[in-house]
């Protein structure tokens, strides 16, 4: 992907304490417009990415994901598909905010993340990653979850209610929800991804929260506990033998 001139690679391990040269300048540098900014972390094979820069011509996307090997495929289709408004991001999520200034991203899409059922800071809703997220998204800009997992699902639930953040939609079956959905909002969400396929294929419920991020206000972690699910990845066994977490 060196030779891609849509990836910009960063992993934790080669970032220095410089800051990113492009930092608050996305816009001008790269995609040399105003357009807003959205991101898709933890993006894998860039499904959501790509198909939302097919969709919407006057955004701007970005994937962000650690692993290479899984973003190539989308960006190198979105090269071949001549995408000028997509890009992707190869670093760790942790350090997300060192590539983005204040108020330069507009929305955050998290596609079926890995729900870290262990350890809560490293889910990617929990208060550790929605501070590092208010950095740079605009005040109260837009969350969205799509998720195969009940646990992390309900954990972000509880995030939600615990810091009383604005929800736009919630299902816990996205495609047999009484929920009523507009037409271009089915059209987004019936983007389909590689993993998204493999949970359906099992009968899994995939779940969704579309909410806002204010600026306001110190970010609380919910004291519960939930239950697991009942399997770690596609075809593999959960290895604790906890029912439940915080």
């Amino acid at each position: 992907m060196e030779t891609f001139a849509n990836v910009f690679q960063y992993p934790y391990s080669v970032v220095s304490h410089e800051p990113f040269d492009m930092k608050g300048l996305w816009g001008k540098k790269y995609f040399h417009n105003n357009n807003p900014i959205v991101l898709e972390l933890g993006c894998g094979k860039g499904e959501y990415t790509v198909g939302l820069a097919r969709m919407f011509t006057n955004v701007n996307f970005i994937g962000v994901d650690i692993k290479g090997a899984r973003m190539y495929t989308g960006a190198k289709q979105a090269l071949e598909e001549n995408l000028t408004n997509v890009a992707f991001l190869r670093t760790n999520i942790e350090i997300i905010d060192r590539f983005f200034d204040v108020d330069e991203v507009q929305e955050i899409w998290l596609t079926f993340s890995d729900p870290q059922m262990k350890n809560p800071h490293k889910r990617l809703t929990s208060s550790f990653f929605l501070e590092r997220y208010r950095k740079f998204l605009c005040d109260g800009g837009v969350v969205h979850l799509k998720t195969d997992s009940n646990f992390l699902f309900t954990y972000t639930l509880y995030i939600i209610k615990k810091n009383n953040l604005p929800v736009l939609l919630s299902t816990d079956d996205l495609y047999h929800t009484n929920v009523e959905l507009d037409e271009k909002t089915k059209e987004i969400l019936d983007i389909h991804t590689y993993y998204e396929n493999q949970w359906i294929e099992r009968g899994l419920n995939i779940k969704y929260v579309k909410f806002r991020l204010p600026h306001e206000g110190t970010l609380c972690e919910p004291e519960v506990e939930i239950e697991l699910d009942d399997y770690r990845s596609y075809r593999r066994n959960k290895r604790s033998s906890l029912e439940k977490s915080r």
